[in-house]
């Protein structure tokens, strides 16, 4: 239990709302007993605070003004920097100030800024090619350094923005970096390259996955709904994509890949430019995707090998929708 009270203030940008949807789904007791237990106090959040009208109006003047601390600032959903520098594609209601404008100056107050998901992260969704909107992340554009923000910007505390990247991010990634700031366990040796807290960031979508057998065979699935390991021929990135996706499951129950659907790595900058999310890009019939630790030789002689060894029941199985030859001692 923490002493004093963190204050928290999350702001909706360009956004679907599918960061705040994910966020509801944490903790037995439901997200706000989640923040309470950590002395987390909301300020305001635009889809579940009661504040409306003049009374947000006067929260963000307090804050700015500095009569009110602000610890930490989440900003969800896209920068909108258009048309023409102005951000005003996207106003807070009832003011003729946009949200660029407004994120900007309240992320000078905040002692932390935490960009919720890859929108507010990295521009996202509404930055796919093409993009009327201008749209980007808080201190990304793509993967470039820069964003809203700018490349130099540094938080109350001296840390670079924190971006809680997904599509939408896991309920437990929003809310262990909103403890681990609430408690100051999270420094700037906590964040890989691109700001993304390490303890999600240090894995890949693929560790853990339900179909490692078929990939550790190249036993692939051919169409959607087989079983086989979804890498060779329908996209999937999880070999590539940072995220401890498959150690703990979404909503209680599982994953893309646990789902039959192909990672298609939303947790990377630019993934919403990718094509055809269900083909797997090939040269000369090889994956042009291939795991981020492996180097290429290595991984054709392997999968040569495997492909080889593969026995008969786990190939059975990869081509079909459900269990057809089961495990059995050999002979």
């Amino acid at each position: 239990m923490v002493a004093v009270p963190t204050n928290l203030l999350w702001l909706q940008a360009g956004s679907c709302g599918g960061c705040t949807m994910s966020v509801l789904e944490q903790g037995a007791s439901g997200w706000f007993a989640e923040l309470k237990t950590f002395g987390l106090n909301l300020l305001w959040h635009p889809s579940v605070s009661e504040e409306s009208g003049e009374e947000v109006l006067d929260i963000l003047a307090r804050i700015e003004s500095g009569e009110t601390l602000l610890d930490i600032l989440c900003v969800e959903g896209s920068i909108l920097r258009g048309p023409q520098g102005t951000g005003m594609f996207n106003r807070l209601s009832g003011t003729k100030r946009s949200l660029l404008d407004i994120a900007c100056s309240l992320a000078k107050r905040a002692q932390y800024c935490v960009a919720i998901g890859s929108c507010a992260a990295f521009g996202g969704v509404p930055a796919g090619d093409p993009d009327p909107t201008d749209a980007c992340g808080l201190h990304y554009d793509g993967a470039e350094a820069g964003g809203a923000l700018g490349r130099d910007y540094r938080s109350g505390k001296g840390l670079p923005v924190i971006n809680v990247a997904g599509c939408a991010p896991h309920p437990g990634w929003i809310m262990e970096t909103l403890q681990a700031l609430a408690t100051h366990d999270l420094t700037a040796a906590d964040l890989d390259a691109l700001g993304r807290p390490t303890f999600f960031a240090a894995h890949l979508a693929h560790h853990g996955c339900s179909r490692n057998e078929f990939y550790e065979f190249k036993a692939s699935a051919r169409v959607l709904s087989e079983r086989g390991c979804l890498m060779e021929h329908l996209g999937c990135k999880a070999t590539q994509a940072i995220g401890d996706c498959n150690q703990r499951a979404w909503n209680g129950g599982g994953s893309c890949t646990h789902g039959g659907f192909a990672c298609i790595s939303c947790t990377a900058p630019n993934f919403e430019n990718g094509r055809n999310f269900h083909v797997t890009p090939k040269i000369a019939g090889i994956p042009v995707g291939l795991p981020l630790d492996m180097p290429k030789a290595w991984f054709m002689t392997l999968a040569a090998l495997s492909k080889s060894a593969t026995p008969e029941r786990v190939r059975k199985n990869a081509e079909a929708d459900r269990i057809v030859e089961n495990p059995r001692r050999g002979k």
